[in-house]
């Protein structure tokens, strides 16, 4: 099961922060947490929503294995 981490908003909005989900890639893992939740669903496609495969961001589907650390990281506000 690769672990599923979220921060900010989007941790808020799922009720966690960490989690262990089976997947067999990123984009079923997206589908399987869009079927969580429709609020969740909105923010994880909303503009600067970006996904870190094992601490390197990610364009794009990867396959996933049981080590994979998948984090959900909110737009980065700042200057």
């Amino acid at each position: 099961m690769a672990r599923v981490l979220m921060f900010g908003r989007l941790a808020d909005l799922a009720g966690w922060r960490d989690r262990l989900i089976e997947a067999p890639t990123v984009s079923a893992l997206r589908a399987h947490l869009d079927s969580l939740d429709a609020q969740l669903a909105e923010a994880l496609a909303g503009p600067g929503v970006q996904v870190a495969l094992d601490q390197v961001l990610l364009r794009g589907d990867a396959p996933l294995n049981p080590n994979s650390e998948v984090a959900f990281l909110p737009p980065m506000s700042g200057g």
